[in-house]
């Protein structure tokens, strides 16, 4: 039986937060099947992998893929902490979800609504319902949270470094 939007959203957090430990883009992403089984769950390892594709999204929908025998998903959700870019949407246009559920905007590469709208554009052969604002502000805080972290590590490695102009030698 299908939860709450705020259940799976929790556990699409949780992987995000995964990725952040690793510095990869804290980016998480769940696919529930209609019965409310979780199929997936995966977060960004683009870094880790050296791998523009591996978005939280794509390796979701690779691991749902591979555990339902097909690459095609009908009838199955997609939750992500953020809205899914225009790759992870062609993606999930092509994989046929019924759902995607998102938490924050993208509005630099947004592909579900902000930027593009690929699950409604009326040229492809497949539309699917899209749900924003899940949990928007923690989605938000999170990956704010970890680029605020990244700006605060480069400066305190600029101020310690030896080559930096306002040392005192």
């Amino acid at each position: 039986m299908m939860k709450d939007h705020s259940h799976y959203m929790a556990m699409a957090l949780s992987e995000a937060e995964k990725a952040g430990q690793k510095w990869e883009v804290p980016i998480g992403c769940v696919i529930v099947a209609e019965t409310g089984e979780v199929i997936s769950a995966a977060h960004n390892m683009t870094v880790s992998y050296k791998d523009p594709t591996a978005h939280a999204e794509i390796l979701a929908l690779r691991k749902a893929a591979e555990i339902m025998g097909n690459y095609r998903l009908p009838g199955c959700t997609l939750y992500a902490t953020i809205e899914p870019c225009i790759m992870c949407m062609g993606a999930i246009v092509h994989a046929r979800l019924s759902r995607v559920v998102f938490g924050a905007y993208d509005e630099k590469w947004g592909g579900a609504g902000s930027l593009y709208n690929l699950a409604d554009d009326s040229r492809l052969n497949h539309r699917l319902q899209v749900v924003p604002g899940v949990d928007a502000e923690a989605c938000r805080l999170q990956i704010q949270g970890f680029f605020r972290q990244i700006r605060m590590e480069k400066k305190r490695k600029a101020a310690s470094s030896p080559n930096n102009s306002n040392s005192l030698t």
